[in-house]
């Protein structure tokens, strides 16, 4: 059946009424109640003592609807990408209200007004990442041109669109490979979709928010400029990993002098492993990281040899047990922050590579070097997603990993990777 005119488009509006209510109604009491609340978990105050608290609540109430409404209508594809959205729509409308507030002169309180506006982020940041467990998402594709998405995402319940009509579906969106040429008939049918408000994805956006991947065929110069990283952001980045070091030094230093007693008396050798590994703008450095494997006195010698020794395969025999551990957990990597603060390496970036491995990658894999245009990190997009590997074809994925991070190069993007990274280091997900 074909859906058209304001049937279809008034059908499709109730049943997304009805998926918007509950994460609705969610960020709604958050921006309410958290206001009221925040002041007596931080001073024991209660609201009701403080000028302007029902303004706060309303606005804030009406700021995080705005925002939830205005981030489900600009989110362009499903997948990762649509948490890029989060933080500009509820900076808006916070800011918006914040702005209107002071102007108009009425009693409010910056603080709580602060607290609803975090906490809607958070909730709806949160909504959004364990909304991706879920059931499967259902997709209709047109089995043309390129398909390879439909191997690249077995998370999504992909169904093949045998004619051209458009499927008698409330949850239907289509992917097309809209660079083919398609028959004029099959043309008509994506027209109709889109007229009727059923999404019309592009395999190639689709793909990459999806998987979070970027493949780069041909580095035109136009390439070179869509995965030029956010200039803007690398100063709130750097600013960022420096005070985040600082605030953590003092907390991490005695357990980090426990870690160090028990790597001195697993095995003899050094406390810390450095090894030279190719950093930002493809310039080596000495990166340090707890020593988590025995020491080898007699290392052959050679290029094969080093790009050998600095691989970890699966059931090295050559790690310690608390090597095991302090791998599974990332603890090894945390004195790393001795390198964040050297303007060596950042806390989320991707990883760096011993240098035979970088220059090995680098002559096998086309564009290789190009993720140096960033700094390098503790964990990473593609170690979130990916875990650890060592074979080229691996490899090869790890870079699309990496590519897709300097696209999206963004706060966002680094928070989700540092919410990953949380659960990773409780589950041991990619350990080597």
């Amino acid at each position: 059946m074909l859906i058209t005119g304001e049937h279809g488009r008034s059908a499709r509006t109730r049943h997304n009424g009805v998926r918007l209510l509950k994460p609705l109604l969610a960020v709604a009491a958050t921006a309410y109640f958290v206001p009221l609340v925040a002041p007596l978990l931080a001073s024991g105050t209660l609201t009701r003592d403080l000028p302007g608290t029902a303004n706060t609540q309303i606005t804030s109430l009406v700021a995080a609807i705005i925002a939830l409404l205005a981030f489900r209508r600009v989110t362009l594809y499903p997948g990762t990408r649509a948490f890029s959205y989060i933080l500009p729509a509820f900076s808006t409308t916070f800011g918006i209200a914040a702005v209107l507030l002071l102007v108009s002169r009425a009693s409010y309180s910056g603080s709580m007004l602060l607290a609803g506006y975090l906490a809607s982020v958070g909730v709806t940041f949160l909504l959004g990442y364990f909304g991706q467990r879920g059931a499967p998402p259902r997709m209709y594709y047109v089995p043309f041109g390129k398909t390879g998405i439909v191997e690249d995402t077995p998370q999504i319940d992909w169904i093949a669109l045998a004619e051209p009509v458009v499927p008698d579906d409330p949850d239907a969106s289509i992917v097309a490979d809209l660079r083919l040429t398609h028959s004029p008939e099959w043309e008509r049918m994506l027209a109709q979709a889109a007229i009727s408000g059923i999404p019309v994805y592009h395999t190639k956006q689709l793909r990459e928010s999806l998987t979070g991947r970027v493949q780069i065929e041909h580095l035109s110069e136009n390439s070179f400029g869509s995965l030029l990283p956010t200039l803007g952001y690398r100063g709130i980045k750097r600013t960022i990993d420096i005070v985040a070091s600082i605030l953590l030094l003092p907390i991490l230093i005695l357990p980090l002098l426990v870690v160090a007693l028990l790597v001195k008396r697993s095995s003899p050798g050094p406390i810390l492993f450095r090894q030279r590994r190719m950093g930002y703008r493809g310039v080596p450095f000495g990166m340090i990281k707890f020593r988590t494997m025995r020491v080898e006195r007699d290392v052959a010698r050679g290029d094969d040899a080093a790009r050998h020794a600095a691989i970890t395969q699966d059931g090295d025999d050559r790690i310690t047990p608390i090597g095991r551990f302090l791998r599974r957990s990332r603890i090894d990597e945390l004195p790393q922050i001795v390198n964040i603060l050297r303007g060596e390496m950042s806390w989320i970036g991707p990883r760096p590579e011993a240098v035979p491995l970088s220059e090995w990658y680098e002559s096998e894999l086309p564009f290789y070097s190009y993720r140096h245009i960033v700094r390098p990190g503790i964990t990473g997009w593609a170690q979130v997603n990916q875990g650890h590997v060592a074979g080229l074809d691996d490899v090869h994925v790890k870079l699309h990993y990496d590519f897709y991070y300097i696209k999206f190069f963004s706060a966002w993007l680094d928070l989700l990777i540092a919410l990953r990274t949380v659960g990773i280091m409780l589950t041991g997900f990619g350990a080597k």
